[in-house]
């Protein structure tokens, strides 16, 4: 993959999204203070990089709406408790991903999914924090 802005802004709402995922699974609500402060560096970092008001409004929103399209449409549910990573999402946000059979699309769905499990093992006051030092 590519290393630039957006493909690391949309790696973080794969990991923000995998948190919201294994919260409402918990039957726990997320918390708002942590969604607002994920938009809120990424706004910082946008007027950092020289962008102007009206273009980081417009960009915060469609961050927004790609955070959701993540989040509706990362799991696939297959029926068990395994987590999938839905490709079509994948190669919609990572175009170089687009054969689901390479390795590259297999790490990548093997890491998402040790991340899951992982997130898994915390409550969702100390899962933030846990997710910071993952190793997979």
């Amino acid at each position: 993959m590519s290393d630039n802005f957006n493909t690391r802004i949309y790696l973080m709402f794969m990991h923000f999204s995998i948190m919201m995922i294994v919260t409402k699974k918990k039957n726990n609500k997320f918390d708002q203070n942590t969604y607002d402060m994920l938009f809120y560096n990424i706004e910082n970092d946008l007027r950092e990089l020289g962008y102007g008001d009206v273009s980081v409004n417009k960009k915060m929103k469609d961050f927004n709406k790609i955070l959701y399209d993540i989040l509706l449409k990362l799991e696939i549910n297959n029926g068990d408790n395994l987590f999938k990573i839905n490709h079509k999402l994948i190669n919609k946000y990572f175009i170089e991903l687009n054969d689901p059979k390479s390795d590259e699309f297999t790490k990548l769905n093997n890491y998402f999914s040790k991340f899951y499990n992982f997130c898994f093992e915390y409550s969702m006051e100390n899962m933030l924090k846990a997710a910071i030092n993952f190793k997979h």
